[in-house]
């Protein structure tokens, strides 16, 4: 049964009105909630939260920049904000195979800077955050997935529809079927994070991408671990380049000391790789094992995993903000300043600027119209400066690490030097990330090691403990546009790349009776990180919304 035939046999959908609709329960989302009460306590407005609560997909390093959010919660420490642990250093690594060059302080970069910033598990912030939100009066909806753009009929957004609860694998309706529900909102305002499903979709049908250059994004795999006290050293900022990337896989690994004797690390890696066999999940786990990483862990505890999409493009690659009817904002747009390894204190500025704009319209009478004040205030802000000063970061790294590393050197620490706030040239990509894989049989396959269940992990456990958990009867969420591509073109040419990039171990090459390949899909074991619909190389996984509430958990995260 089609989803026109479910509205036809059980609809109407029931419908709710509200001044804005927030699709989003991030930083974000919900600095435009929180923002449009400040300004109005009379806007009604609510926001959408796939997660089962706030913060229970969010995932990041995190070093928070506490600017944006002492605009827009000036009080945020008496009000008990979980930004406690202040940076105490900063530690930038080299690293070879076995050994590591710390960096002199007086040649880490601008960026790299990190001195008045706090380490943060971000999923709490953004928890206290929708308690700030709750507190002014916006309405949350956590567990309910925006699952489709509404639109008016002279092609202006009108609203969104969340997913139908209750249809099994069949596409038919059981004994738990809960129609979606209709929020209208006079505008709409998109916080979905990097590759947002709706988002997606609206970019692609308002062309706001068109003239920028192609969106790029990396894949963060994170965990957390408590560690032996003797090791903690709270405040502690460790950034490392080099191995295990070769010279042209763009990346890096984290290491920040939280306070309570836990540290929270990871490796992100470029999704621009080129390597078929290259798998980011053995990567992290490689990366674990050298011996500047090593020392911290031993004696200590895996306790948290997860994964998640980063949108690297910057500015170049930022699409058009608003359309007819509503804004992105945040990753959503890509707002992430990859160069700083920093996008919260970004998501709620942004937030901020598209609720200021929405609510001077709404003050005006207007509606489903596009928020041009938005990009004006936003072309005037810090943020806009600050992500100017960056715009080349991974332009130059699409060249090689050597090159990216000395350019980035050059506009993030000479320039400032010599006066001068951004780099008085521009490079561009044209090249989007699915596009450069090399055939599997250019390159000589990697070995990666059997994890030793103590500092190395495999993904089934490590899907484990991000409690992963979806409602078993319904139909995939990751869809495929042809079933016959997976084996005759990506398993041909490619070695089958989507068993490597998948940090949840969701995709399978398994054998059929009769020996032939077949892909088997796990969706049950998502992380909702994204990879699959970015990397795919034939751009034929597409990943939509499962049912509101399922996915990751991430407590602590």
């Amino acid at each position: 049964m089609s989803p026109a035939e479910i509205l036809s046999q059980y609809g109407p959908r029931e419908a709710m009105e509200y001044d804005v609709v927030v699709v989003g329960g991030g930083p974000g989302g919900l600095a435009t909630a929180i923002r449009l009460k400040q300004l109005n306590a009379s806007l009604s407005v609510v926001v959408l939260e796939k997660g089962s609560e706030p913060g229970a997909h969010t995932l990041s390093g995190a070093v928070m920049d506490a600017r944006a959010l002492t605009e827009l919660l000036p009080d945020w420490q008496a009000s008990g904000a979980p930004l406690s642990q202040p940076v105490t250093g900063d530690d930038v690594l080299f690293l070879s195979a076995d050994g590591a060059r710390r960096l002199p302080d007086f040649l880490v970069p601008e960026c790299l800077h990190n001195h008045g910033h706090y380490v943060v598990r971000l999923g709490e912030v953004v928890k206290w955050l929708g308690e700030q939100a709750e507190a002014l009066g916006v309405e949350i909806f956590p567990g309910f997935a925006a699952a489709e753009v509404l639109y008016a009929d002279d092609g202006s957004v009108r609203g969104v529809a969340t997913g139908n609860m209750g249809i099994g694998k069949d596409g038919q309706p059981h004994g738990g079927f809960q129609i979606g529900m209709e929020l209208l909102g006079k505008y709409t305002v998109f916080a979905e994070g990097a590759r947002g499903h709706l988002g997606k979709q609206l970019i692609a049908r308002y062309r706001l991408d068109a003239g920028r250059d192609p969106q790029s994004y990396a894949l963060g795999v994170k965990e957390l671990w408590e560690i032996d006290p003797a090791k903690a050293r709270p405040g502690l900022v460790v950034h490392t380049a080099g191995w295990p990337m070769d010279e042209h896989t763009y990346g890096g690994g984290f290491l920040y000391h939280l306070g309570d004797n836990k540290v929270t690390l990871g490796l992100v890696t470029g999704l621009d790789y080129q390597n078929p066999w290259l798998s980011p999940f053995e990567e992290m786990q490689r990366w674990k094992t050298h011996p500047a990483i090593r020392a911290t862990l031993e004696g200590g505890q895996r306790i948290g995993y997860g994964a998640r999409a980063i949108v690297a493009g910057g500015l170049l690659s930022l699409p058009k903000l608003v359309f007819p009817g509503g804004a992105l904002v945040g990753c959503e747009a890509g707002t992430l300043n990859a160069a700083r390894i920093k996008g919260s204190h970004a998501a709620i500025k942004t937030g901020m600027l598209a609720a200021e704009a929405a609510a001077a319209a709404l003050q005006a009478g207007r509606a489903g119209d596009e928020l041009s004040a938005y990009p004006e205030a936003f072309e005037k802000s810090w943020l806009f400066e600050e992500l100017d000063r960056s715009r080349n970061f991974k332009q130059w790294f699409k060249q090689g690490n050597t090159i990216g590393t000395l350019m980035t050197g050059i506009e993030q620490w000479l320039l400032p030097k010599l006066g001068l706030k951004s780099p008085p040239w521009t490079i561009h990509r044209s090249s989007p990330d699915h596009a450069r894989m090399h055939a599997a049989g250019q390159i000589e396959p990697i070995r990666y090691p059997k994890p030793d269940g103590v500092i190395t992990f495999d993904r089934l456990s490590s899907v484990f403990i991000s409690s992963t958990n979806h409602e078993e009867n319904q139909p995939a969420h990751l869809t495929l546009k042809d079933e016959r591509v997976p084996v005759a073109l990506n398993l041909a040419r490619y070695a089958g790349p989507e068993s490597r990039y998948c940090p949840a171990g969701v995709y399978e090459f398994v054998k059929n009776a009769d020996d032939s390949d077949r892909l088997q899909i796990n969706a049950q074991n998502c992380v909702h990180c994204k990879t699959c619909d970015i990397k795919d190389p034939t751009q034929n996984i597409v990943w939509v919304t499962p049912e509101g509430g399922g996915g990751p958990n991430y407590a602590g995260m």
